[in-house]
């Protein structure tokens, strides 16, 4: 029996076609564990960053690192997708008639138009369709930001791009490059402080989210090189409406770690308790029915993901029970 069976009020049964109130928030804490660059790629603007007040006691402004709502969720829920392709479970998309040609351009597929609205990530994470068709992602993400400011946990590199022979000229024509770029990055160990409100979904699908939040690795530009990143649940909330804000809580931890508390690099562990000790603060103003998940619940839960993505046949069964909820309601 899984953990979140006793928050059943908070979670439906079933896919519903309108809104129910019901939400659990996941408290994450990210750690770069590479160097990270978060921008547009090939924009040439460098990274991205935000000038907000330290804390919510300390009013000075800083500038902290941002990673952008959709920096999140599109690497998380490709981690969904290719496990959904991996088992067949990503499906044709429909016509204006509802007819679904079996054609391999025809598959489910992110920015091509193509959504088939049937599969776990179509209906979890959203999707829309020019000329009509949509569903609302039920995970709601906001920006993640640097807990310290961006002058601390950012630096530059200077890098250059070298010919075959090893060297910056060309050995065909001799000619010397001007291949030499500056880039700004993030440093190992920076922390970001985060949130994902979870709205409307059944125990499957919160296993199936938190499951791709948890096995994402990869983050920001030039990802393939860069970009390491461990993702640590340290809290989940359910309640019957949305809560504090990530930037909120980010604030109050900068406050509770006090001045001796802010050298960076952070202690992990040091901001995990503070984290803490800020959820528990902030749930205090919350203006409706909160329910936190205690330690052990929120280690038995990440015990039973690990444990079902153990295991290729308890993979198949979870994202089977998740498409038939959709499956059902397109009969």
């Amino acid at each position: 029996m899984s953990i979140l069976n006793n928050y059943t009020d908070f979670m439906v049964e079933k896919y519903e076609n309108f809104p129910q109130s019901r939400y659990l928030t996941l408290i994450v804490l990210r750690k770069a564990e590479s160097e990270m660059i978060f921008r547009t790629e090939g924009s040439g603007e460098g990274l991205s960053r935000d000038t907000v007040h330290a804390g919510l006691e300390a009013r000075d402004l800083i500038s902290r690192v941002t990673i952008s709502k959709r920096k999140q969720t599109a690497i998380e829920r490709r981690t969904g997708r290719e496990l959904l392709r991996q088992h067949n479970l990503l499906f044709y998309a429909a016509d204006s008639r509802g007819n679904r040609q079996e054609a391999e351009d025809n598959i489910c597929a992110l920015n091509r138009n193509k959504p088939c609205g049937i599969c776990a990530d179509c209906m979890i994470y959203g999707y829309a369709v020019g000329g009509g068709g949509a569903q609302k992602s039920r995970v709601i993400t906001d920006d993640a930001f640097s807990v310290l400011p961006y002058q601390t946990v950012t630096a530059k590199r200077t890098f250059n791009a070298l010919y075959d022979n090893n060297t910056m000229r060309d050995p065909v024509t001799g000619q010397a490059s001007a291949s030499i770029q500056e880039d700004e990055y993030v440093k190992p160990e920076t922390l970001f402080v985060d949130m994902q409100t979870l709205k409307d979904l059944t125990s499957d699908e919160i296993h199936y989210v938190i499951a791709n939040v948890l096995r994402s690795r990869r983050y920001g530009a030039i990802s393939s090189r860069l970009g390491k990143m461990r993702n640590t649940l340290v809290g989940a909330i359910f309640s019957d409406c949305e809560i504090f804000s990530n930037l909120e809580l980010t604030q109050c931890v900068y406050d509770r770690l006090g001045a001796e508390g802010r050298q960076f690099p952070l202690d992990e562990n040091k901001v995990e308790s503070v984290i803490a000790d800020a959820v528990a603060a902030l749930t205090g103003e919350v203006i409706g029915s909160v329910q936190p998940l205690t330690d052990s619940e929120l280690t038995e839960l990440i015990g039973e993901i690990q444990q079902t993505f153990a295991s290729p046949d308890e993979v198949k069964g979870l994202l089977d029970n998740i498409t038939a909820l959709y499956r059902e309601r397109e009969t």
